[in-house]
């Protein structure tokens, strides 16, 4: 996963601001760095409920850089969230996610227990748990 995160940092790299932003004693690039590591992890473990990852390490890392770099910035993180997004979607399941912790339904019980059958990669149920991703659908297109 740490590829994805690295790959968006080292294309980011050469604009971040040599002017420090935070008052603590690490750099620019560090804060950098470990919020495009924080997104991706984020989305590899919890990506039904990360809703919209590039505006969020957008918003934590836009102070780094300068105006007039900021839309390439957003570009470039846009890009590479939405390749990892892809490549997460590709990947077979095993009924684990990339760092080895297991995946369980996103549905609780009838006893108010955490569903613990493997879930389609699709939405994040079960099978048995199919028709409450098919109304949470519903309810966004009813929204919108």
């Amino acid at each position: 996963m740490y590829r994805f995160s690295r790959a968006m940092y080292r294309e980011l790299a050469p604009e971040i601001s040599a002017q420090p932003v935070c008052a603590d004693q690490t750099s620019n690039q560090e804060h950098v760095l470990a919020a495009c590591e924080a997104a991706v992890l984020r989305l590899a473990t919890d990506r039904h409920y990360f809703a919209k990852p590039c505006k969020s390490l957008f918003a934590d890392i836009r102070v780094f850089f300068p105006v007039s770099a900021q839309g390439r910035v957003y570009r470039v993180v846009d890009t590479y969230l939405g390749l990892c997004q892809e490549w997460l979607v590709s990947q077979p399941t095993t009924g684990f996610d990339p760092l080895g912790n297991k995946v369980e339904c996103r549905a609780t019980t009838r006893k108010g227990r955490p569903c613990q059958r493997v879930p389609l990669p699709l939405n994040g149920y079960c099978p048995s748990h199919q028709h409450l991703a098919e109304a949470a659908g519903e309810e966004i297109a009813v929204a919108a």
